[in-house]
């Protein structure tokens, strides 16, 4: 694409409120096989808060065709109107008047999967960011608030189920074998909120009373044959919203609340008003058909959509540059969630998240802060800054506050804004006015990217019994912010004595500003780029356990002994923290052997690993799951991350050695635990069954590295006696990836048993596209002609295109630059069908400046040929030009 072609960016600093605001809008929606045909009445009224004096009406709306526009009744003449740059401007217009536009599309073309389009035969919608402009010229933008009502019309036989937001309040008979069927929301919302459903669909029907006795009907729609999956998700729906009752006092609002399940859906769920569409990836859940993880997954994005009722709905934002206002928020209602549900080890899966990807972010081209100051497609920042390390943002004011603080803060900041759109700062603002404290440097966590670095060492002086902390804080360079401030750091601290007892700590001075969580633990701010935390009575060298429960997003810089590491292993009460320096432990002494594997020495097996994972697999008082958590060495894409430079086949050749290492010394203890976590009682998606099964199937993986005829035989026995999803992947998954037996067998003998439901055949193909064989680019390619690949579909693109280049490092990264140029050639013929799914292909692209000289140079090559190609979606252009912004 030519520099004179390139998009141009929106900015912050340019935001002005809307010209016009729209008070009620009447949708009439006429669906047949081809054409769509869309009426739109909009009661319109100058802004009052407007400065422009008779400004002209601008209404967004792009791939449609306009037939009629009429305001007050009277058509209106194509020379006071002008339709350019997906923009229809009326030049003069009333104060106040009623426009009407009748507009047609075409769903069944709509590969993009934005506006109204059509998924296995049914009619459904994706506005959000910025889809409602593809179904009918409006202000497309989220301080436009109104009231809906929608009529739809199509033919009974096809679709009997016409769905939209609100409450229904009527419907009827039409001719010609049609009907029809109007929804009516009571509540202002933008038209990214906006939701219509057309199809032959089953529903499951439950209920829920609220905590003021009103009956809400709850209706899930899936296609037929899915509705033994509905169970899960209808629970989980109760479940938050009892929960929401319970922990902020939020009430639902509407006397229905409906999802619906899709198979095309280029997200994992949208939570409009009252009608919430959710991939069925995230909706469907069996036992059969659904692993331990799929079930979590239901459970928590259920309870994300719910909590957006308020924390989205029905306080919004005022532009999209405040996504993470409810985004953030929202994502950590749900972390609290799940966590409350039960999900023992949820802070470490979450934390393990946000390292491995949203650290990378950080670190790359592609860095913004979690409210971004630009950009050129708004698709492309749903981000996991914006969400995941937004939510960590959230979580730090929920720390420096309290548990009561926070509700309080959040309750004046809906009662104060409900039916609004408002931004990062009035949220930020409610919590400082109910707590009366300042949040001034704290707020530079919305401004500032990049992720912050603690250096930290201790000294101790045994005459005193003082323990000094001496922490520095420091934020490498990001696009656009050479220089950053220093960040407020909650930094929560405990130590511990030689014993492993836990020792009452005790800040020195008078620091009004140090939270005591109890005797043992406490959160210290670091707020300066130097400073010193001294402890006071304390009889011994202590050693400290820092960032407990990841107190804050940033790394921290600790040099301490292995032997410490080691300690903390054993003695840590804090399950995050114990977890952490197990990974730290084994992340030093894997980054010890990637340079002797460089060098060409022998690689060792560091003695302390292997006593550290004898210790957790012999304690039987811990969680399982936990136990399971520390067993899992330090993913691949996590090593690239923290190594210079990155050597990818260094890093999988070592990560490989210490596997068949530690499963070779550990063997017994891994093979008892394995027989010892066997279940007799029917499968259940209890934490207490998951955290077993999560310990037996990762001792399985260690005991498959080996290849001997005992763990062939537990792998296979595994895979043929399975009474769910999870023991059956996961025998899959290794006996594929070790090319266990006949393992070709093995995974035609899956797909024949599971050829029907799309979601276990996604497992399927991930299970290939991520094999670390030689020949796993051939597998891949060859997979692309497969009947069960759709590239229409974003799951199945996902489970192919995206597994490979995120789950397969040693063939993605070959030296050859093989994997890179077809990933480049998959994007290309995406941004044709789908550029939003394209633009998220790229990513792995983007981090080509974390690898050595060779793939750099390889992948900048992948990524100009993208970039030089005509007509790229505005999607693939922003991340490309940004990720060569050095480079070009």
């Amino acid at each position: 694409m030519k520099d004179n072609q390139a998009p141009q960016a929106i900015y912050l600093k340019d935001y002005r409120c809307p010209d016009y605001l729209i008070d009620k809008v009447d949708l009439t929606f006429k669906l047949y096989d081809q054409d769509t045909v869309v009426l739109s009445r909009m009661e319109v009224m100058l802004n009052p808060d407007s400065k422009v004096e008779s400004p002209p009406l601008e209404l967004d709306g792009g791939d449609i065709k306009l037939v009629t526009i009429k305001i007050d009744g009277e058509l209106v003449n194509d020379d006071n109107y002008i339709v350019e740059n997906e923009q229809l401007v009326l030049k003069a217009v009333p104060k106040s008047f009623v426009l009407e536009i009748e507009t047609i599309i075409q769903p069944q073309s709509n590969t993009r999967l934005e506006g109204l389009y059509v998924s296995n035969g049914m009619f459904c919608t994706q506005c959000e960011a910025q889809g409602f402009r593809h179904i009918t010229y409006f202000m497309d933008r989220p301080d436009v608030m109104s009231r809906f009502t929608t009529r739809i019309e199509a033919d009974k036989s096809k679709y009997p189920i016409l769905l939209s937001n609100g409450n229904p309040v009527g419907d009827g008979a039409l001719e010609d074998g049609r009907h029809w069927v109007s929804w009516e929301d009571p509540f202002k919302k933008p038209c990214y909120l906006f939701a219509l459903v057309a199809g032959d669909l089953a529903c499951a029907d439950d209920s829920f009373t609220t905590c003021s006795g009103r009956k809400v009907d709850i209706r899930l729609y899936v296609e037929p044959q899915d509705l033994d999956k509905c169970d899960h998700a209808i629970e989980s729906l109760k479940n938050a919203m009892t929960w929401d009752e319970e922990v902020y006092g939020r009430e639902y609002d509407l006397d229905i609340y409906m999802i619906v399940a899709v198979s095309h859906f280029n997200m994992g769920a949208m939570e409009n008003k009252g009608l919430n569409i959710f991939n069925t990836s995230c909706v469907l859940a069996n036992p059969a058909t659904t692993t331990d993880a799929g079930f979590q997954r239901v459970e928590g994005v259920v309870g994300h959509e719910y909590f957006h009722n308020w924390s989205g709905n029905r306080v919004t934002c005022r532009d999209w540059f405040q996504l993470s206002l409810k985004e953030g928020f929202t994502v950590f209602r749900d972390e609290e969630f799940s966590r409350d549900m039960g999900c023992s080890i949820k802070r470490i899966e979450d934390v393990t998240y946000l390292k491995t990807y949203q650290f990378a972010e950080d670190a790359g081209p592609m860095a913004h802060p979690i409210r971004p100051d630009s950009y050129i497609e708004m698709n492309n920042f749903y981000t996991t800054t914006v969400y995941q390390k937004g939510a960590e943002v959230v979580r730090m004011i929920h720390t420096l506050v309290g548990e009561a603080g926070f509700r309080k803060g959040c309750d004046l900041y809906f009662d104060r804004h409900d039916g609004q759109a408002v931004t990062c700062d009035d949220f930020v603002c409610a919590i400082e006015e109910a707590n009366q404290i300042d949040l001034g440097q704290f707020r530079r966590w919305y401004q500032q990217a990049g992720t912050p670095e603690l250096e930290v060492s201790t000294a101790y002086d045994s005459g005193t019994q003082v323990l000094t902390l001496s922490v520095a804080q420091y934020c490498a360079p990001t696009p656009g912010q050479d220089k950053k401030q220093p960040f407020y750091i909650p930094l929560r601290i405990s130590l511990f004595d030689s014993e492993g007892q836990p020792i009452v700590v005790k800040v020195k001075g008078d620091r009004s500003d140090v939270l005591y969580i109890n005797e043992y633990d406490c959160v210290v701010p670091v707020f300066e780029r130097k400073q010193e935390i001294c402890f006071e009575d304390v009889s011994e060298r202590a050693i400290p356990s820092l960032l407990r429960n990841f107190s804050a997003p940033v790394k921290l810089n600790y040099r301490c002994l292995k032997e410490d590491l080691a300690f903390l292993v054993r003695h840590d009460s804090d399950a995050f923290s114990r977890w952490d320096a197990a990974q730290k432990l084994v992340l030093l002494s894997i980054k010890e052997q990637i340079q002797n594997c460089q060098e060409g020495m022998d690689l060792v097996l560091d003695e302390l690993v292997v006593s550290s994972f004898e210790y957790v697999l012999q304690d039987q008082s811990l969680d399982d799951a936990l136990v399971a958590r520390i067993l899992m060495l330090p993913s691949e894409a996590y090593l690239v991350e923290e190594t210079e430079l990155s050597d990818t086949d260094a890093i999988f050749k070592v990560r490989q050695f210490f596997k068949r290492s530690i499963a070779t010394k550990l063997e017994a203890l891994l093979l008892s635990r394995y027989e010892g976590n066997k279940l007799s009682v029917a499968y259940e998606a209890t934490a207490e069954q998951i955290a077993v099964r999560s310990l037996k199937n990762a001792c399985l993986d260690y005991l498959s590295v080996l290849g001997s005829d005992v763990s062939e035989s537990l792998c296979f026995a595994q895979l043929a006696s399975a009474d769910n999803m999870t023991d059956e992947s996961a025998a899959l998954r290794t006996i594929v990836h070790q090319q266990l037996g006949d393992w070709r067998g093995a995974l035609d003998d899956f797909y024949n048993k599971w050829q029907h439901e799309p979601l276990v055949v996604d497992l399927w193909i991930g299970v290939q596209a991520s094999s670390p064989a030689e020949d796993a680019l051939a597998q891949v390619k060859a997979l692309e002609s497969h009947k069960a690949f759709e590239q229409t579909n974003p799951n199945k693109v996902r489970a192919l295109y995206g597994t490979f280049a995120n789950a397969n490092l040693v063939n993605f990264h070959q030296g050859s630059g093989a994997g890179y140029q077809f990933h480049a050639d998959c994007i290309l013929a995406m941004n044709k069908i789908n550029p939003q799914i394209a633009a998220r292909l790229i990513t792995p692209l983007t981090k080509w400046s974390s690898y050595n000289l060779v793939r750099q140079k390889a992948m900048c090559d992948a990524l100009r040929e993208i970039i030089a190609q005509p007509d790229l979606s505005n999607d693939v252009y922003e991340i490309v030009s940004k990720s060569l912004a050095d480079q070009i």
